[in-house]
């Protein structure tokens, strides 16, 4: 079973409405689990009709989240996304102890490796596919991605 091969899977996975799938050989096992995102909760609160209360949180003016909400999404749109190509490990750094590929505020070129994402003991490089300056990073070292996940926010040099 070759790295194509398992990307192939990936995709058709992606987008479809298959949660799980477990495939196995005699030399290997796979078992992707495909990322259902949580529908959130909002109840109303009797004393007044314009505050959701969201998630258990703190009630929010109805007006107050849209505008937050479009405020978060004009940021993104300013920004390229690099998102996760594969389920697995994220790393910031080639091994422990070293210094992590980037920090926020570094400028990257193109082809530069952000990241080591690994996958069925395979260490795969992600690599900036633009020139620009990293804004965000959105994951932990170490931390498990999914794929399609949003890794790093990059603003581009023009």
């Amino acid at each position: 079973m070759d790295k194509n091969f398992i990307f192939q899977l990936l995709d058709r996975i992606k987008g479809s409405k298959i949660e799980e799938v477990e495939i196995s050989t005699d030399d290997i096992k796979i078992k992707v689990k495909q990322y259902v995102a949580p529908k959130k909760v909002v109840q109303q609160v009797s004393s007044n009709q314009n505050l959701p209360v969201i998630d258990n949180q703190t009630p929010v003016p109805i007006e107050e989240k849209k505008e937050e909400e479009k405020k978060e999404k004009k940021e993104e749109k300013k920004y390229h996304i690099i998102k996760s190509p594969l389920v697995g490990t994220f790393y910031r750094a080639p091994s422990p102890g070293a210094p992590p590929f980037v920090e926020e505020g570094d400028i990257v070129s193109k082809g530069q490796v952000l990241c080591i994402i690994e996958a069925l003991k395979v260490m795969n490089e992600i690599e900036s596919d633009i020139e620009g300056k990293v804004i965000k990073i959105l994951v932990e070292n170490g931390q498990p991605v999914e794929y399609g996940q949003e890794l790093f926010y990059i603003e581009p040099i023009k």
